[in-house]
């Protein structure tokens, strides 16, 4: 048990000091940021495209966490129900 709790230990002082050092990043290159700005003044249709894409690619891990999630529920639900039924 105690080298469980060492193991846990260091796994959250190693995601706590990963986060600690960070560095500056852009979010964008610089042909898609120009493309939101001047697309957010026009209304061309490339803003809209942007946006649909970030929703596309933060939505998928979402399913992925929801389907992996939903198959662990209803796996330990039916082990619980066949625990009850002896």
């Amino acid at each position: 048990m105690k080298a469980m709790k060492n193991l846990v230990f260091a796994v959250l002082m190693f995601f706590a000091l990963s986060l600690s050092f960070t560095t500056v990043a852009q979010a964008q290159c610089t042909m898609c940021t120009i493309n939101a700005e001047q697309g957010a003044k026009d209304g061309n249709s490339v803003t809209k495209g942007i946006n649909n894409g970030v929703l596309y690619l933060l939505g998928t891990p979402f399913l992925l966490i929801l389907g992996v999630g939903s198959i662990w529920y209803f796996k330990y639900r039916k082990d619980e129900h066949a625990i009850e039924s002896l």
